[in-house]
């Protein structure tokens, strides 16, 4: 499974010991990849990276993602930088437009061109490019650049997006596009063949990511996946041109959930529409799953939260169980 990896995405709800904590124990069971969201109302990213960057050798880490509204792509890089100081060279660094801006009101650019002039920012910043760059919504003075010595000029980036505009515009700037909220293998040769044409360059990787709910007891996953997918499914079912779900359905799911009912809510979601959503059952299950989203073509797997009925659990079945029959299969 040289080509195909596996990651592991941890929501910023904890105390910040406990990011260390479980870093060191995702690494120890051979996960390619740690994530961190940033998402909107809970704790910023930054800090529980650096607890991760302290306590993990090998994996790399990173946000998953961050906008640039909320912080400025100065902030962003030079906490980046500090990330990738922190853990020797194995930091990457999401970029998104992000979501639930409205509780903020702020009046946001087109995502297309700022998520692409913001990655341009970036990357002229970690360069330590002292050149004026003028764009039409972020734009440095030149003259100076950041003050410290920077470790790696070239940070990996990822562009979450399920945006063909937002993808072409950026993809020449990105080695990895995210699709979050969605687990469907037909998904995949979709967007391969959106960013081959897209670019004559290198082609991204492509990652899946989605909620996680793994138990011995499959049903009781199940049910609770269909919870946690309630908020976000009719959002992404509008997005994937490859599903086919009755209108009817997405609706009433809207409105459920605008009500914050997501246990009236996850009960109309069936477990075939759910696997299309989640990774959701046993660690048999899930295993199947995976491993025929990498058939179709994915670079990587994302294993989002819950992760389980309980965390502890969820990731003590993933580690021991789902990441050594994968490790196996797809070698």
């Amino acid at each position: 499974m040289s080509q195909k990896q596996l990651s592991l995405a941890l929501q910023t709800d904890k105390p910040l010991p406990r990011y260390g904590e479980l870093a060191a124990a995702a690494e120890a069971w051979g996960f390619d990849r740690i994530s961190v969201y940033n998402d909107l109302l809970y704790q910023p990213a930054w800090l529980p990276l650096m607890e991760i960057a302290r306590h993990t050798t090998r994996v790399e880490i990173g946000v998953a993602a961050v906008n640039p509204f909320t912080c400025h792509p100065i902030n962003i890089a030079g906490n980046i930088a500090l990330i990738d100081e922190a853990s020797a060279g194995r930091a990457y660094l999401g970029l998104a437009r992000g979501g639930w801006l409205e509780f903020l009101n702020l009046d946001t650019p087109p995502a297309p061109a700022a998520l692409c002039e913001a990655l341009q920012i970036i990357r002229h910043l970690l360069q330590k490019n002292t050149e004026q760059l003028t764009l039409e919504h972020f734009s440095l003075a030149g003259g100076d650049s950041l003050r410290w010595p920077i470790l790696r000029p070239d940070i990996p980036f990822l562009l979450g997006s399920w945006g063909a505009k937002t993808i072409g515009t950026c993809i020449d700037l990105v080695s990895d596009i995210k699709l979050g909220g969605t687990v469907n293998p037909r998904i995949v040769p979709h967007y391969k063949k959106l960013m081959r044409n897209a670019t004559d360059g290198e082609l991204p990787q492509l990652t899946l990511g989605a909620v996680t709910v793994i138990d011995d007891d499959g049903q009781a996953a199940r049910k609770l996946a269909k919870r946690e997918v309630a908020l976000y499914l009719p959002v992404v079912a509008d997005l994937d041109p490859t599903l086919d779900i009755d209108p009817g359905l997405i609706e009433r799911l809207k409105q459920h959930a605008s009500k914050f009912d997501f246990v009236t809510a996850g009960a109309l979601i069936s477990d075939d529409i759910l696997s299309l959503f989640a990774l959701a059952g046993t660690p048999d299950d899930i295993a199947q799953q995976v491993e025929a989203i990498f058939e179709a073509g994915a670079d990587r797997i994302e294993f989002g939260t819950p992760h389980g009925l309980t965390q502890d659990n969820g990731l003590k079945l993933l580690g021991e169980q789902v990441l050594p029959a994968l490790r196996e299969t797809l070698k």
